[in-house]
C-alpha cells in the first residue's frame, strides 16, 4: 500500500508538472513577442501551482513512509537536489514577477528566468532519474539527463497544442502535425510514466515503521486531491483566448 501511495504521487507529478515544465522550456520558441509569451504562460497559469502540490506530497510521503529511501536519495544527490530547488524557485519567481512591473526589459528578464528555471528543473530531474536508472554520475550523466529533458520539452509542446490556438497552436503542434494532439499528449505522458516506473523498480522501496499508520491517512486524502485537480482541469478545459494574471 505504501508503494502505491508513493507511485501515485510521483507519477502524477511527472505527467502533470512535466507539462508546465516543458512549456516553460519551449517558451522562446512558442512565444516570439512579449504578448505571445504572456499568452503561452496563460496556458499553464491555472495548473502549475496545483501541480507542485504533487511534488510536496512526494516529499512528504518519502519522509513519512520511506525515511531510509529519502536519506539515500538526498545523501547521494546533494548537488542535483540543490540545483532542482534553485531551479524551482527561479522558475516560479519568473512566472510571478514578469508582469508585476511594466517594461519590456523587466518582462524579458523574468521570462528568461522562467526558461532557465524550467530547463534547470528538467535537467535536474533527468540527472536524478538517470542516476537511479543507470547508476551514472559525473559528466556522463549529462547525456541521459538531456534525453529526459527532451522528453519534458516534448510533453510540454503536446500540452501547449491542447491549450493554445491560432499561430501559437501551430508552433506547438510540431510533434503532432496539427492533428491528433490528444494522442500525442497521451504518448508523451506514457513515456514519462514508463521512465518513472522503471526508476521505481530500481529503488529500494522498503517502508518505514510508520507506514501502516500513515498510509491509510494519506489514502483517505487522495480522493480530495484528485477531485480538486479534476475540478481545475474541467474549469479551464477550454483553449486560452488571452493573457492570464501572470
Amino acid at each position: 500500500m505504501e508503494i502505491f501511495v508513493l507511485a501515485f504521487f510521483a507519477l502524477g507529478y511527472l505527467v502533470l508538472a512535466g507539462a508546465d515544465i516543458g512549456v516553460g522550456m519551449a517558451l522562446p520558441y512558442l512565444g516570439r513577442s512579449a504578448a505571445e509569451r504572456r499568452e503561452v504562460i496563460a496556458a499553464i497559469a491555472p495548473f502549475y501551482l496545483g501541480n507542485e502540490v504533487w511534488l510536496v506530497a512526494v516529499a512528504g510521503v518519502l519522509a513519512g513512509l520511506f525515511p531510509e529511501l529519502e536519506g539515500e536519495l538526498l545523501s547521494g544527490n546533494h548537488t542535483l537536489v540543490v540545483l532542482l530547488l534553485v531551479a524551482w524557485v527561479t522558475r516560479d519567481a519568473g512566472l510571478w514577477l514578469r508582469g508585476r512591473v511594466p517594461g519590456a526589459r523587466w518582462q524579458a528578464f523574468w521570462d528568461g528566468a522562467t526558461v532557465a528555471g524550467s530547463w534547470g528543473l528538467a535537467l535536474s530531474w533527468g540527472g536524478l532519474l538517470s542516476h537511479v536508472l543507470l547508476g551514472i554520475q559525473g559528466p556522463l550523466a549529462a547525456l541521459p539527463a538531456l534525453a529526459v529533458a527532451a522528453l519534458f520539452a516534448a510533453h510540454g509542446l503536446t500540452f501547449a497544442t491542447l491549450r493554445l490556438r491560432g499561430v501559437l497552436r501551430e508552433r506547438a503542434a510540431v510533434l503532432s502535425g496539427g492533428a491528433g494532439e490528444a494522442r500525442t499528449y497521451a504518448l508523451t505522458s506514457a513515456a514519462l510514466l514508463a521512465v518513472g516506473v522503471l526508476a521505481g523498480l530500481r529503488l529500494p522501496l522498503e517502508p518505514g515503521t510508520a507506514g501502516p499508520l500513515l498510509a491509510p491517512i494519506v489514502l483517505t486524502l487522495i480522493p480530495f486531491l484528485v477531485a480538486a485537480q479534476a475540478w481545475v482541469w474541467w474549469t479551464f478545459r477550454h483553449r486560452v483566448t488571452g493573457p492570464s494574471y501572470l
